[in-house]
């Protein structure tokens, strides 16, 4: 189970982007997150995911309480976490080949043995070909980086996905390309998955259930 109790997180203590803002996903659970642009929405998933400490609430972890954030947080932790990011040129090390964007997280925990077989197994999944593994992102559009990225929050094999506005700026072919690769990963996984987006139909498509921002408290997303 994944919960979010009350939390309160932004960029500036005095200006909180989120307020009071509960949310619950149980292992297994498709939940999307539906509100407008700008009103909070990716700053709670990076709290959900452990990439943001908010400034009060609890977030807890089959019962237990999280205590430490981004590199500070356990290993086991973070990489019980998946994250796909809306724009994937912002997201990935332009330096690096298609290849070694996927391996990063393998390399990152000490896994290098791993790669051989996951990053073209993980290749072939969401769609990239061979011949494109050995491009940068610029040589690539963003709809075969974004499969990288998939990808690359795959490639540990996590209990939970945050997916944020994954699939904005995609095509429809795209979209219902890495939306079945997700789903295929949640059914032979059990993994949980928080979809953060604007599209109404895409979420309640896609999800067991959609939560709307305006629900999750009276304050949640209200700027002072």
């Amino acid at each position: 189970m994944l919960e979010l109790r009350a939390i309160t997180a932004g960029y500036d203590r005095n200006s909180p982007v989120v307020r009071d803002a509960s949310l619950t996903i149980a292992q297994g659970e498709a939940v999307g997150l539906f509100g407008p642009s700008g009103c909070g929405k990716s700053t709670l998933a990076r709290v959900a995911a452990l990439l943001h400490r908010p400034d009060f609430g609890t977030l807890l972890l089959d019962g237990e309480p999280v205590r430490r954030w981004r590199h500070r947080a356990p290993r086991a932790l973070r990489t019980a976490f998946g994250v796909v990011f809306q724009q994937p040129r912002l997201s990935a090390d332009p330096r690096l080949r298609l290849t070694d964007l996927i391996a990063e997280p393998l390399r990152a925990t000490g896994r290098r043995e791993e790669m051989g077989e996951r990053v073209p197994e993980l290749a072939a999944t969401v769609g990239l070909t061979p011949d494109l593994l050995g491009r940068r992102p610029h040589e690539v559009s963003d709809g075969q980086l974004q499969r990288a990225c998939l990808a690359r929050a795959l490639v540990l094999r996590p209990r939970w996905l945050i997916c944020d506005e994954m699939t904005a700026m995609l095509d429809a072919s795209t979209t219902a390309a890495l939306v079945t690769v997700v789903e295929e990963y949640r059914s032979s996984t059990g993994a949980g998955l928080l979809a953060v987006g604007h599209d109404r139909v895409l979420l309640r498509r896609w999800c067991d259930r959609t939560a709307d921002w305006e629900s999750l408290a009276p304050a949640a997303g209200n700027r002072p």
